[in-house]
């Protein structure tokens, strides 16, 4: 090979190494803009009702963005195997903050799931979200034996631990999205689905009757027949419903939603898909979706080309992580699954969610950054 071929590839490999997954990239960046527009939409007019500035839970909101940015930028430089040295710590920092929200945390519409640090409020059970799957990776990448002493030390006793203190706070939406990640990071791994059948017959039925509060459960009942109590339990998704039918295909125009100034509680949160849908329609529903469609797929194709088994059930954990609290929280919205307060990723207020979020997202591009690196040193090596 001539030095300028040479020169050439390698001026071609540096620029290859500076993108990882752009699609992904760009999904995301659009999903963060888009979050951007709809809370300063959607919490103008509860900040002019309180007094404050009206961009307030924009300029909060815009403080976790940077954060998670930042992290994001770090880790997709940073290569994901060195994660495994701080996996555990991680895992008891976690653990830490858990239960500091249990002595010190902050109540919020009875649920105990914020520590305020300054004027910023941070919610551990975010954390939780990549802190299992980094722990779950890193013990089925050999195998899927769960009975190994050694899983059971450095990885189930800690995920047992931030599974219980998630539930009492209580959380349980957060709960199913840790335990669904869970399933299917060792169901790709390679784990027998007969074991999960068998867990699940037995334990949902459990968690069923003794395990759900008195409200969780009549969530349930209001999913099914919200009419039956309009002005109470199933007041919040007939509203949601309304915002919906409101919107149309088109939509009422961005800023004109009616159902977020006094009638559709937690907008700029829980339920800002439903003012997304009244705005901008089915046509701004739609494009949520493809998005996160798209985070899907790439995160999935970042998996599949992954050629160590570590990488690959790091890169799906993360993904079905992300994307399955997106859909869930759009399944809530639009009356599909009985009501959780799950946020949607990068879009909700929120300023924990939104900062972990794009860190699992700068791990994504970290993976698919080392794929394409593999892919040109071999593409190189054969053209010699």
């Amino acid at each position: 090979m001539s030095y300028q071929n040479k020169k050439s590839n390698k001026q071609y490999d540096s620029t290859q190494n500076m993108q990882s997954d752009r699609p992904l990239l760009i999904a995301v960046i659009f999903l963060v803009v888009i979050g951007l527009m709809a809370i300063f939409s959607a919490s103008a007019p509860k900040c002019v009702e309180m007094g404050v500035n009206p961009a307030r839970f924009l300029m909060q909101q815009l403080i976790g963005v940077a954060a998670g940015f930042i992290g994001l930028k770090f880790l997709s430089n940073f290569h994901y195997k060195k994660l495994m040295t701080f996996t555990l710590p991680f895992a008891f920092f976690v653990i830490a903050m858990l239960v500091l929200v249990k002595v010190a945390g902050v109540t919020v519409n009875g649920a105990q799931r914020w520590i305020n640090i300054g004027p910023m409020s941070l919610q551990p059970s975010e954390f939780a979200k990549p802190a299992i799957v980094l722990l779950l990776a890193g013990v089925f990448y050999r195998n899927t034996n769960i009975f190994d002493n050694n899983k059971v030390v450095t990885a189930f006793i800690p995920i047992l631990i931030m599974l219980g203190l998630i539930y009492i706070q209580p959380n349980l939406s957060m709960l199913i999205l840790l335990l669904a990640t869970s399933v299917a990071i060792y169901i790709c791994a390679g784990g027998s689905i007969q074991l999960i059948l068998w867990s699940g017959a037995c334990f949902i039925p459990l968690l069923l009757m003794k395990g759900l509060r008195g409200y969780q459960s009549s969530r349930i009942t209001t999913w099914l027949h919200p009419e039956a109590d309009p002005l109470g339990a199933g007041y919040n998704v007939i509203q949601s419903l309304v915002a919906f039918a409101s919107g149309g295909f088109y939509g009422v125009g961005y800023g004109s939603s009616k159902q977020k100034l006094a009638w559709l509680p937690e907008s700029h949160t829980d339920f800002i898909y439903a003012v997304i849908g009244e705005e901008h329609g089915f046509l701004g529903c739609l494009l949520i979706i493809c998005l996160f469609w798209t985070v899907l797929q790439r995160g999935f194709i970042i998996a599949v080309k992954c050629q160590d088994m570590y990488g690959k059930l790091l890169a799906l954990g993360l993904t079905f992580s992300i994307c399955f609290q997106g859909f869930l929280n759009m399944w809530v919205a639009s009356s599909f699954v009985p009501a959780t307060g799950v946020p949607m990723p990068f879009i909700s207020y929120g300023g924990s969610s939104v900062m972990v979020s794009l860190w699992m997202v700068g791990i994504l591009l970290n993976i698919s950054k080392d794929n394409v690196k593999r892919i040109r040193k071999n593409t190189n090596a054969g053209s010699i």
